[in-house]
């Protein structure tokens, strides 16, 4: 991880498993000032965890930082348990968050899938959110899993030689929907075909996801986000984001138009790509759009570490001001 723009490396001064149903405990922490500003973060996925250098991103001073792994990931528990795992499971996770911990109202941090999920809670509890720092936007529309998917999309004629590996993998008469089949791939179980179609899977994400190429090494007995990861994220884009309509979090964007808001993308995002942030901006006036020239997707590229810290700072100053 590039670290220029980040904080020292911190631990939480708070920890633990919070029941949430009858199925799931979800793990969170907290890190920062024990009486500062709150904030929570919500992570990328669905199905990828937190990690440690997530906390480096908040003045330790002045933020009261709540991280958690969501439903089936990280340190939450059971691992990949897809009952009781939709988007509206989750935005009720993070009201019994709020209220265990005995928050009035906090910040909303979430990129990717974070950036969505922060999108679904806010216009659920705009009351309780006073402001959103979201990044690589993805707001859960089927143009935007076909940008990735497909097999005319941007994605696959950015990057041919590795769209051939992922589809090679699918029979001919299976890759109209290259999301089902491999949802039912990595669903079996057998362990061999699941962890097969997990790193491929994961690889072609992680293709689209940095400006400059890097190299792509999986362990799937170490890194053990690749199978909650690919998982959960198929569970959750087969089954439209549990999602009644294809752009619910636009048709109900007048719930959250007021609140304080920073887009923060990356021109050449491949995975999330900026027409959404654009498409999100526009229907939110007042919120602030940044695109980072010189960036992708990944939160740790240094364009965007920048240009979050640097949210952060202006939030900053505005609850200063405020309060």
């Amino acid at each position: 991880m590039y670290d220029k723009y980040l904080f020292p490396e911190i631990e939480p001064f708070n920890s633990g498993l919070l029941k949430v149903s009858d199925i799931h405990s979800i793990y969170f922490e907290e890190v920062g000032n024990p009486h500062g500003h709150p904030v929570v973060y919500l992570h990328g996925g669905p199905g990828a965890g937190i990690s440690p250098g997530m906390r480096r991103y908040f003045d330790p001073e002045f933020f009261r930082v709540i991280l958690f792994d969501q439903r089936g990931c990280g340190k939450s528990t059971p691992f990949v348990e897809l009952r009781d795992n939709t988007t509206w499971d989750l935005v009720a996770d993070i009201e019994k968050i709020r209220e265990y911990l005995g928050i009035e109202k906090w910040l909303v941090y979430g990129g990717s899938w974070g950036s969505t999920l922060s999108l679904f809670y806010s216009e659920t509890h705009p009351e309780r959110v006073m402001g959103m720092i979201i990044r690589g936007i993805f707001l859960g529309r089927p143009e935007e899993l076909y940008s990735l998917f497909a097999a005319d999309s941007v994605a696959a004629r950015v990057f041919p030689e590795e769209y051939e590996k992922l589809v090679n993998h699918i029979p001919q008469d299976e890759r109209e929907n290259m999301m089902e089949a491999y949802f039912s791939r990595v669903m079996s179980s057998d362990e061999n075909i699941r962890n097969e179609a997990a790193i491929r899977y994961t690889t072609w994400e992680s293709t689209c996801c940095t400006l400059l190429p890097q190299e792509i090494n999986i362990n799937i007995e170490q890194d053990k986000y690749v199978i909650s990861e690919s998982i959960l994220e198929l569970h959750y884009f087969v089954n439209n984001m549990f999602c009644d309509s294809d752009n619910y979090i636009l048709e109900n964007i007048d719930t959250i138009k007021d609140i304080p808001t920073t887009i923060v993308q990356g021109r050449y995002d491949i995975c999330c790509p900026p027409f959404s942030a654009y498409d999100l901006h526009k229907a939110m006036p007042k919120s602030q759009l940044i695109i980072v020239p010189d960036a992708s997707h990944m939160i740790w590229e240094p364009g965007i570490q920048k240009e979050l810290v640097k949210a952060l700072e202006e939030f900053k100053r505005l609850f200063k001001e405020e309060f």
